[in-house]
């Protein structure tokens, strides 16, 4: 009975997807958090991700003949960032699919951006396993079609690491140094404590700021936007 409502799912998967997988195990594959057990996605994760930044570099190089080289890395960066996949999975119900380990069910882990991030890279990478890259393409542009069609490379903003990176080149100060202070929690929720350095003068006087977030990138983001603010560069 347990093995049919697990089929049963996985269609009702494959409906949200559009997309029917030839072996059902590899899509059971792309939907398993490390907490489960050891056939989980992070293999096929590492995949999609690479798979999905380069369907989606090629289509805005095609939708932007006249974009520079800049604008379509920030909008690329925009599309396949975390809280944007985790944002289409919410839209494909990929949450209701997600096979997680009891402390993971308890912790919500199903609702979790970084989870719903990574499982939908796995999906993506099953999908370019099983049928090819064309396949796997016509798929992600429909996931992303209201995306696409609102995109606009002149309306991404840079972020705050770019920006303060920029900023002090300008300067001709050296880059900012990012020192991971302290990570605390456990696996599946961790906490980052990130330093952020830079260098001044007389003028524009250095600064240090230490920010926390879910992951070191986004703490590296935070702590270079204190920075930003307090040398007044935003």
């Amino acid at each position: 009975m347990a093995s049919r409502m697990a089929t049963d799912a996985l269609q009702r998967l494959e409906k949200k997807l559009g997309y029917q997988f030839k072996d059902p195990n590899l899509l059971r594959q792309a939907i398993s958090h490390r907490s489960v057990g050891r056939e989980h996605y992070e293999r096929l994760e590492f995949l999609g991700d690479s798979i999905l930044g380069f369907i989606i570099a090629q289509e805005l190089y095609q939708r932007f003949p006249e974009a520079s080289e800049g604008k379509m890395t920030r909008l690329r960066s925009h599309l396949v960032k975390g809280k944007t996949l985790a944002k289409l999975s919410i839209q494909l119900s990929l949450g209701d699919f997600l096979l997680l380990g009891s402390g993971e069910l308890k912790s919500g882990g199903f609702r979790r951006e970084s989870i719903l991030a990574d499982a939908l890279e796995a999906i993506v990478a099953g999908i370019y396993l099983e049928s090819g890259i064309d396949v796997c393409r016509k798929h992600l542009l429909v996931w992303y079609g209201t995306l696409l069609s609102e995109a606009d490379p002149n309306e991404v903003t840079k972020d705050p690491k770019t920006l303060l990176q920029e900023q002090l080149q300008s300067l001709q100060f050296p880059l900012p140094e990012y020192i991971t202070l302290n990570v605390t929690g456990k696996d599946h929720d961790q906490q980052f404590e990130v330093q952020c350095t830079c260098e001044g003068n007389d003028k524009f006087p250095g600064c240090i700021t230490v920010a926390v977030g879910k992951s070191r990138r986004q703490a590296e983001k935070l702590a270079a936007k204190k920075a930003l603010s307090q040398r007044q560069l935003i």
